[in-house]
């Protein structure tokens, strides 16, 4: 018998589950559990994705590295620009697609329900400088386990006070000493406040080329500690002590994402 299939946000399964929707394990989809129930029309399935985003380079940006994205996209990522509807097929598309194993080389983690790891979509951006501004495209989709998705946010991991696990993380996976993974978050913060400095448009083409339907970001408020938690050393030259690594000063202006 054909499923008739969902797509529920994580954030409505409640929701969906109250309405009715029963939850398929081994697909890890949800579903309705009779043909065409109105309480649930609203989660009803959109085709699945191609496998390969109309423009999508699959080889673009290989392996588990560092990557920061500049404070002038902070909150307009991918999945925040993607109606949430919509975010559950990319999701699955990526999840899928790697054999729901982690993408980055050296590690291929599943996830593991008892250790909290979970499979995450992550974006992989090129910065360009076009005669028209600076842009940051979306230039493909990767899964990655928790771990190394944490290790590739590397300033999110700061805030939330887990760095030196990531860190770890880092040189386990990709084969460095830990002073070669130190040197490496160090030369990744550089670029940053270099490219922090601009502003950058987003080109999200791979998604709206595959009719994804996209959203305006919602407004994400952060702590006053939490933003300068993750902003580099002030003018002084002295390091924030309790992040446990070096911060670049920034040269010039910062212009900050506004507040709502």
């Amino acid at each position: 018998m054909t499923r008739e299939w969902l797509d529920v946000p994580f954030a409505e399964k409640d929701q969906a589950k109250a309405a009715g929707a029963r939850w398929d394990q081994p697909a890890r989809r949800w579903y309705a559990p009779r043909p065409r129930m109105a309480e649930l029309a609203r989660w009803a399935a959109r085709p699945d994705l191609p496998a390969l985003l109309p423009g999508e380079d699959r080889s673009f940006g290989t392996g588990l590295f560092v990557d920061l994205v500049p404070q002038s996209c902070w909150f307009t990522n991918a999945r925040s620009c993607i109606a949430q509807q919509d975010w559950e097929r990319v999701r699955r598309l990526v999840v899928g697609r790697a054999g729901r194993r982690c993408e980055a080389e050296g590690c291929r983690q599943g996830e593991n329900r008892d250790r909290q790891l979970w499979l995450e979509a992550h974006e992989r951006w090129e910065f360009l400088e076009c005669p028209s501004g600076r842009v940051q495209v979306l230039r493909r989709l990767v899964c990655l386990c928790t771990d190394c998705h944490t290790a590739t946010h590397f300033g999110l991991a700061q805030i939330r006070g887990v760095d030196q696990e990531a860190a770890a993380h880092l040189a386990k996976v990709t084969g460095m000493s830990a002073t070669e993974a130190q040197q490496h978050i160090r030369a990744a913060f550089i670029l940053w406040a270099q490219r922090s400095a601009h502003t950058w448009a987003l080109d999200l083409s791979i998604l709206t080329r595959a009719d994804i339907a996209l959203a305006q970001p919602a407004r994400v408020a952060t702590t006053r500690s939490q933003e300068q938690a993750a902003l580099p050393a002030a003018d002084t030259g002295k390091p924030r002590r309790r992040l446990g690594w070096p911060w670049i000063n920034m040269r010039g202006r910062v212009e900050r994402p506004s507040q709502g």
